[in-house]
């Protein structure tokens, strides 16, 4: 998605262009959920902190030279945020959010309205009391002062909303947000399905999420010594670690916080992938995918191999004959499509 179509992130600033509120003289702005674009530099935005658990959105806004942070306790006199899609991440981000502003200060939100912005206002109205809003752009930008009616029991509840959590029976640990957070993604399961189990040596996952398809990788080929872990979310990482705690013994296993599309250290023999192939504000990426074949066909050793679960009708022949010396299409079912790729150079 282009950086120029971010409505919500435009429709953010409306507030502040009608005169409805004013940048705080003292203490800056914190944005919770923040990506870079053109909003946050046509105006001054004086101590302006942005947090993102995004590894790609974090370093778009350290690249525009925007100050960076890490969740922290510091209290804001105003607090934005672009609230996650998943309605229990999001009621816990606003949640968060509010106790992140300081005594007599602003939580302004902003959503598009086909990404629950009714739902967002109306969970901020609950939790904080009486709020004001404005639709421009398709979208609802909402706020409220804080400790005018907030209520205390139902922000205890909703911080509490996106913490890790037991899945499959206990089998996994997850939380709300991660991609198909409660579920085995079926996509990931066909993959695992046709998986074989002599693969072996350095290997890595590219996408790992909260580590299903590591986990099975790991329990099913006993000749893996050592596996990465790439994830661009920093919330899956620690869950992806728990769930593979039982193979860590075995198994070096190290995780990247890291934007796979710039590319991965390393050399491998085995990569697993499923790959992202939209964004939350875009449809259809195949781009993304495209790139996360190019960074695996650069990082597998001679003979190493690819396999990648895709949705049956993306397109990604062109960029896995160009990386790879031999393809296989395994297997097509359920509208996706499993993928065999090896580079040249080791036997089998």
């Amino acid at each position: 998605m282009s950086i120029a179509t971010d409505t919500p992130l435009l429709t953010l600033f409306r507030p502040f262009e009608l005169g409805h509120l004013h940048w705080p003289a003292q203490g800056g702005g914190l944005l919770i959920g923040a990506r870079d674009g053109w909003p946050l530099h046509q105006r001054s935005l004086p101590d302006l902190v942005c947090e993102s658990s995004f590894k790609p959105d974090v370093d778009a806004l350290l690249r525009s030279g925007l100050a960076v942070r890490e969740p922290e306790d510091t209290r804001y006199p105003l607090v934005m945020v672009l609230p996650p899609r998943q309605r229990e991440h999001a009621r816990a981000t606003l949640a968060r959010a509010l106790d992140r502003v300081a005594p007599g200060g602003v939580l302004l939100a902003c959503q598009a309205n086909d990404e629950g912005a009714k739902s967002g206002e109306a969970d901020l109205r609950k939790l904080a009391g009486p709020i004001e809003s404005l639709a421009k752009h398709h979208c609802r930008v909402y706020w409220a002062r804080a400790e005018t009616g907030s209520d205390p029991a139902l922000l205890a509840e909703w911080r509490e909303l996106d913490a890790p959590r037991p899945i499959l029976d206990g089998r996994f640990h997850s939380r709300p947000g991660l991609f198909a957070w409660d579920r085995v993604d079926p996509a990931s399961r066909l993959l695992v399905e046709q998986l074989p189990d002599d693969l072996a040596g350095a290997a890595a996952d590219l996408g790992a999420g909260y580590g299903y398809l590591s986990a099975s990788l790991l329990q099913r080929c006993v000749g893996i010594h050592s596996l990465d872990l790439f994830e661009a979310e920093a919330r899956a990482l620690p869950l992806a670690e728990k769930n593979l705690e039982a193979h860590a013994g075995r198994v070096a296993i190290t995780p990247h916080w890291h934007d796979v599309i710039q590319g991965v250290p390393g050399r491998y023999d085995v990569i697993v992938c499923n790959p992202p192939f939209h964004t939350q504000r875009a449809g259809d990426r195949p781009d993304i995918g495209r790139r996360f074949i190019a960074a695996a066909a650069a990082s597998l050793n001679p003979g190493g191999q690819l396999w990648l679960v895709a949705n049956r009708h993306l397109p990604y022949e062109a960029e896995l004959a160009q990386g790879f010396d031999s393809l296989r299409t395994v297997c097509q079912r359920d509208g996706f499509k499993v993928v065999q790729a090896r580079r040249a150079g080791g036997g089998g």
